[in-house]
């Protein structure tokens, strides 16, 4: 099992940035992906980022604005929004894969003015 913590959510004017952070426990695969999905109200959930030890992968919507870091030796996942729209308020989920996906229990993030 792997339990997910997110922190970091809350209120920001659009053109604002907001940082999203994630500490993941438990039983930790030695190679797993972690990232972000985010689900917006009467949307689906989608994927805004995600990193693996290979690759790093962002939906359209957020490339160039957003960026996915991890520190493997603490288990976290970080998620820096820069540049937010109106359009990027959800409730943002950070995601652990090692072939099992667990989910932390989200965090709201709203852009406003």
């Amino acid at each position: 099992q792997v339990q997910l913590v997110e922190s970091g959510g809350g209120l920001v004017q659009p053109g604002g940035s907001l940082r999203l952070s994630c500490a993941a426990s438990g039983s930790i695969s030695s190679i797993h992906s972690m990232g972000w999905y985010r689900q917006a109200p009467g949307k689906q959930r989608e994927l805004v980022g995600g990193k693996s030890a290979y690759s790093t992968n962002y939906a359209d919507s957020v490339k160039g604005r957003f960026t996915v870091s991890r520190d493997n030796a603490k288990n976290t996942v970080a998620l820096q929004m820069n540049s937010l729209k109106p359009e990027d308020t959800a409730v943002y989920y950070c995601f652990y894969s090692d072939g099992i996906f667990y989910w932390g229990k989200g965090t709201l993030v709203t852009v406003s003015s």
